[in-house]
């Protein structure tokens, strides 16, 4: 059988994309965000992890479509955000805080964003 060409440049293909589930609540359960081509780098997905995009992220996996393989890489990604947010001094969020402390393979000292009250 004759094998056809992809259509898609192999450049675009051959590196590790990374997808992050996350958990909409009770009422729509968990899926696997939609993201632009462009923003599936770990680079971008620390930025956007500690920037808010996502609210509850559950799982992050990595994969490399050319390469043929795929693996787990929370606990990878876990590790590089609480070590960024601690040399940065930039303040989380506590569902951020909960993601970390349930995967993060080493401790981090972080400070959690507290909520200010209005003087009464």
């Amino acid at each position: 059988m004759r094998q056809t060409p992809s259509i898609v440049p192999l450049d675009r293909l051959d590196r590790e994309i990374f997808l992050v589930l996350e958990d909409f609540g009770a009422r729509a359960g968990c899926a696997w965000r939609e993201t632009d081509e462009q923003d599936t780098d770990l680079e971008t997905i620390l930025r956007h992890l500690l920037s808010g995009e996502y609210a509850y992220p559950v799982r992050i996996v990595v994969f490399n479509a050319i390469e043929g393989w795929s693996r787990d890489a929370t606990s990878d990604v876990a590790d590089a955000v609480a070590q960024r947010a601690a040399d940065s001094d930039v303040d989380i969020s506590s569902a951020l805080h909960a993601f970390l402390e349930a995967n993060a393979t080493r401790r981090f000292d972080l400070q959690l964003t507290l909520p200010l009250r209005r003087a009464a």
